[in-house]
């Protein structure tokens, strides 16, 4: 195989210093690719989890993108920074003394659906200029709220003495972790600023199954690089595998609707999306419409192709 004719998803551990960019950009040296891109952009700080999708699976980034992450973060308590973490410059220095369990009592607030003030060093656009541009000229504005969850967070660790602590968390798209970090100094009086940062899992991807730099090398050397992607479907097995009989598959790959008696498997609900196959190969996400005469139809969500 070609490395024009990769296709898949390579589950990369994003080493510290490296922007999500950088890690795509290496890797489309590496393997000799054009068409790559990552599904959930992480800061230089970061590490963890990184889904990077290459050939006809890059146009699946998005959904990665939109899917919940978990985290695992440290924080020292004491101080803030314009960047929100310790890469920044610091603001504002408090010699307030916290206990362990006004931190835990604070932690437990964040917990839930809520609405957060993006941090301006972020690549959040706003009247189309991204807020780090704004950032770095010197410039603060008003940002709009977004909505937020918080699926799960805890405190998982905290030195009283060097006011320093571990969080784990389960966070929906779009939630910055430093941002809960400096919103947690305020509720707990004090101020506080993000110093690790590890995601852990992205949707279903756990750190577990990703590779390094030095892995890749080795696969492209000894040409098992093929062996190292994941499918382009793993992405979605929460919905329901719907099989096309020959008749459907080929109304499918036109556009047309695809009707019950040509898809097995088909849910009976509208508005479900599953994934769609024909022998075997993985075609698309599709979705359960209602038809304007009556019944379901089976219609394309996404092509993958």
């Amino acid at each position: 195989m070609q490395n024009g004719d990769l296709n898949g998803i390579l589950l990369m551990d994003k080493p510290q210093g490296f922007t999500s960019h950088d890690v795509v950009a290496k890797l489309r040296g590496m393997l000799h690719i054009r068409k790559i891109g990552h599904g959930g952009t992480l800061d230089p700080l970061a590490t963890g989890v990184l889904p990077v999708f290459i050939g006809g699976a890059t146009r699946a980034a998005d959904f990665a993108a939109a899917q919940d992450k978990a985290y695992v973060a440290g924080f020292t308590l004491g101080y803030n920074t314009d960047t929100q973490d310790v890469t920044g410059t610091t603001l504002t220095i408090s010699e307030r003394y916290a206990a362990r369990y006004a931190v835990e009592r604070a932690v437990e607030r964040f917990l839930g659906p809520q609405q957060q003030v993006p941090p301006m060093y972020s690549a959040v656009k706003v009247g189309g200029r991204k807020l780090y541009d704004l950032a770095r000229s010197g410039k603060a504005i008003e940002r709009p709220a977004r909505n937020i969850i918080v699926h799960e967070i805890a405190l998982t660790d905290f030195d009283e003495d060097a006011q320093k602590g571990m969080l784990r968390l389960v966070v929906s798209k779009g939630t910055y972790v430093r941002t809960i970090i400096n919103d947690l100094g305020e509720a707990i009086g004090t101020l506080a600023v993000m110093h690790s940062l590890q995601r852990t899992r992205s949707g279903e991807y756990t750190i577990e199954q990703c590779h390094c730099f030095d892995e890749i090398e080795q696969a492209v050397q000894d040409g098992s690089l093929t062996q190292l992607l994941l499918p382009t479907d793993s992405l979605f097995l929460q919905h329901p595998p719907v099989q096309l009989t020959d008749e459907g598959a080929e109304r499918i790959t036109r556009g047309a609707v695809v009707f019950p008696r040509q898809a097995d498997g088909l849910p009976d609900a509208p508005e479900a999306l599953c994934r769609v196959y024909h022998d075997g190969r993985f075609l698309l996400l599709g979705q359960v419409r209602a038809l304007d005469k009556g019944g379901l139809g089976l219609f394309v969500y996404k092509n993958f192709r």
